[in-house]
């Protein structure tokens, strides 16, 4: 559906570009995972994907038509639902709904059938004459949600939308995310939660300084991954063969009588155990497989989440 060509763009004044060549496809009625450590430029693509940004250079189209020209017969139809909480705290439910309705242009009736509709889709109306400002952290992420939906979009850009939730609010935003593309949309999701990327999304894409690192299917994501170890010792290692392996493995994280090797080749796992036998440690548990997203992703951007 989405086309996104060789896309650059440069802050004023910044060293590096944000987006530097990015290019990726993003299908109809599908879930997009987007990850990247902060400052990868996630926030930047959504921005451009939203309108909120020109491209400096590149090309963005959906079904082949410039994603400019598309926005403008099609005003309503991408939705950007931000991290941050964007209603109005002395609103209720149903008034900032109606607000934000009004705002996009629909008549009376029409206002009123979106806002039912984005309403009962959020599970909001239990809730419709509260002020926003009084709301739990979970209904105002369900209320962000369903002002997103008021324009009936086929697009979804979501920004973190589960941060700060309890697990039950992440449930069922997780169970919307996926009912609003079983039901044709499009979801382009941005979050540092990865096991939630894995549970809802089809695909991925892993960018880090402006560059995608990896992108396709979850499953093809993952499998261009390194193979990974995890050791539990029954005892800390001692320091001389701590050195030794961090030397040899410099990705090894070594922490509370566990060590894990984020990329390990299989023909190495027996003299690695005899190495520990001979130093007298006998390994409780070991692990070794595929990896899971979040070994990919910090074997990819080789460090963890930046603050």
């Amino acid at each position: 559906m989405i086309r996104v060509d060789r896309l650059r763009y440069r802050y004023r004044a910044a060293p590096l570009p944000a987006l530097d060549g990015v290019s990726l496809e993003i299908g109809r009625g599908r879930v997009h995972g987007l990850l990247g450590p902060n400052g990868a430029g996630k926030t930047t693509l959504i921005s451009l994907l939203a309108g909120l940004l020109a491209p400096q250079e590149g090309g963005m189209t959906v079904d082949g038509e410039p994603l400019s020209a598309w926005r403008a017969a099609h005003p309503a139809a991408i939705a950007l639902v931000p991290q941050d909480y964007a209603f109005y705290p002395m609103l209720t439910v149903a008034e900032n709904l109606d607000f934000f309705a009004g705002v996009q242009g629909f008549a009376r009736r029409q206002r009123r059938e979106q806002c039912a509709a984005a309403m009962a889709f959020a599970c909001l109306g239990a809730v419709a004459g509260r002020r926003a400002g009084e709301l739990s952290g979970g209904l105002r992420r369900r209320l962000n949600l369903a002002i997103g939906l008021t324009g009936a979009p086929k697009v979804l850009l979501l920004d973190e939308p589960t941060v700060g939730v309890d697990p039950q609010s992440r449930r069922f935003m997780l169970d919307a995310i996926e009912r609003f593309a079983a039901a044709g949309g499009t979801v382009v999701y941005t979050s540092h939660y990865m096991e939630e990327v894995e549970a809802v999304c089809a695909d991925v894409a892993i960018i880090d300084h402006g560059k995608v690192l990896a992108a396709g299917p979850l499953a093809e994501v993952k499998r261009g991954g390194a193979a990974a170890l995890s050791l539990k010792l029954a005892r800390p290692l001692p320091e001389a063969l701590a050195a030794d392996w961090r030397a040899r493995f410099p990705e090894m994280r070594a922490a509370d009588g566990v060590a894990d090797f984020p990329a390990f080749a299989a023909g190495g796992l027996a003299p690695l155990l005899a190495e520990l036998a001979a130093a007298g440690i006998e390994a409780e548990r070991v692990e070794y497989g595929a990896p899971d997203l979040e070994q990919v992703f910090m074997q990819l951007t080789r460090h963890s989440l930046r603050d």
